[in-house]
């Protein structure tokens, strides 16, 4: 299978969508920042209106995951996710 690269914009995307998925709004109406920590690894703040939520590493998996299903159509359990970081590029996932 083919290596894949999602850019920081599309990770972010793909939280969006998965979080309006599961909280039953539109994606527009979810905001995203991405963290990354020595201690704590990847990360992501999302808001839904006035209430926040902290998504850790497995989180940004499953979304991930939903993204590569749901919108690339490409099977999103036989898919390797490497989440890497990038003083110019940001925080993105290479698929294997």
């Amino acid at each position: 299978m083919v290596s894949q690269k999602l850019s920081e914009q599309e990770l972010i995307n793909a939280i969006c969508l998965h979080v309006a998925d599961k909280r039953q709004v539109t994606p527009q109406e979810v905001s995203v920042e991405l963290m990354w920590d020595e201690d704590y690894g990847y990360s992501a703040e999302v808001w839904v209106g006035e209430r926040k939520q902290v998504l850790i590493e497995s989180n940004l998996i499953e979304a991930v995951r939903f993204y590569l299903h749901q919108y690339l159509g490409r099977d999103p359990y036989s898919a390797g996710l490497e989440f890497q970081f990038d003083d110019e590029e940001g925080i993105t996932v290479l698929i294997r």
